[in-house]
């Protein structure tokens, strides 16, 4: 099928997913002849793309960390720069045995999956204030056959009031200022605007991490979150005003300040 409105690995991916065959399938049978009624779901994804939506919504999936997560329109589409977040926390829990390990907004799943994937010895718990997001984080985490603990709520006041302190504390929030030009382009205009932004400075919900963090981390445990390239000197402010010490920023692939980790010494 002949068509040059959209890159090629494109066209693949869209067409691979309508006839549920691997990319190098089409390659080998590239005279195959679709059936009307895959001609015309090929159609309607190829419209839907033309005007924006974000490819993993199509497909229903995008990879992260070497796994391939569900999505969908209720969650974040997982990027690459969010894996030196995971790097960072997996860091830092190498020498614990059994670490306790807490996502907050989960979303996806990505995060805490990810990490239980790489740490089936972890006790990873996650929580999100969307209903939808967190039945999809319970579908990727069953997906690829690791036990998370899932609550539904906001922030810290989803977690049972007996819950035990974790080493490590793990966060992207949403830190997009509202008036960031960027929201009303590309995927971002597709995607959960609660996720992208608080709608105040961007800051907000790293204010309230960074104030809370300590009354659920154990003594020397760590607050790691991914922010804005622009936003690492006013991490490192709240972290420090909070309490936070060890704070440390670290750049991302692009050479930009992507993730920033405290630990508090009590």
């Amino acid at each position: 099928m002949q068509d040059t409105s959209l890159p090629r690995l494109e066209l693949q991916l869209l067409l691979a997913n309508v006839l549920e065959q691997r990319r190098e399938w089409l390659i080998a049978h590239d005279d195959h002849v679709l059936t009307t009624e895959q001609s015309e779901q090929f159609g309607s994804l190829h419209a839907r793309r033309l005007a924006g939506e974000p490819i993993a919504y199509l497909l229903g999936q995008r990879e992260f960390m070497g796994l391939a997560f569900e999505v969908n329109p209720a969650v974040l589409i997982p990027r690459p720069e969010t894996e030196l977040l995971v790097q960072t926390v997996l860091e830092r829990v190498a020498q614990i045995p059994q670490p306790r390990i807490l996502d907050l907004g989960t979303g996806s799943g990505a995060i805490a999956v990810s990490l239980a994937h790489a740490r089936p010895d972890a006790m990873v718990w996650a929580t999100d204030i969307s209903d939808a997001a967190m039945a999809l984080a319970k579908r990727n985490a069953q997906r690829h056959g690791v036990a998370i603990e899932c609550h539904v709520g906001s922030w810290f006041e989803a977690l049972p009031v007996d819950t035990l302190p974790f080493d490590v504390i793990v966060s992207n929030p949403p830190y997009i200022h509202p008036e960031d030009e960027h929201l009303r382009q590309g995927d971002l205009r597709f995607e959960p605007r609660q996720a992208l932004t608080e709608g105040v400075d961007g800051l907000c919900a790293y204010r309230v991490l960074a104030e809370s963090a300590w009354q659920h981390l154990v003594s020397g445990g760590w607050l790691c979150v991914e922010h804005g390239f622009d936003q690492s000197r006013d991490i490192n402010a709240i972290f420090k005003d909070a309490g936070l010490q060890t704070v440390e920023t670290l750049s991302d692939l692009s050479g930009h300040p992507r993730v920033t980790a405290g630990s508090y010494n009590t």
